[in-house]
């Protein structure tokens, strides 16, 4: 099954990489929904509850992408379903920030 965030990793496809190590890969997320939007992932594909329950090492550099891109604040969420707007496979943790985000995004 084809994963676009594995081409991404496999340097398939393109995307602005923020930051990787041996385990983990930051990117820019393409959608424009707040000035600073990144996907924190394992470069291992996993599905979302997979990744949510090793979250350690996604969950440390989720903070501090956040705390260097987005120093006056910013938020971490995850889509868990079609329903929450889950759109990859892929396990991914959202950063969102650059502006204030108010009570909703």
């Amino acid at each position: 099954m084809y994963c676009t965030f594995c081409s991404i990793v496999a340097g398939e496809e393109p995307a602005t990489i923020r930051y990787q190590d041996e385990d983990v890969i930051v990117i820019d997320n393409i959608l424009g929904w707040a000035p600073v939007m990144l996907l924190v992932m394992p470069k291992r594909h996993m599905s979302q509850s997979d990744m949510w329950r090793t979250l350690g090492r996604i969950g440390f550099v989720a903070v501090e992408m956040g705390s260097k891109y987005c120093p006056r604040g910013f938020r971490v969420l995850s889509n868990f379903g079609g329903d929450a707007m889950q759109s990859q496979d892929h396990g991914h943790v959202h950063v969102l920030g650059g502006t204030y985000l108010g009570p909703y995004l």
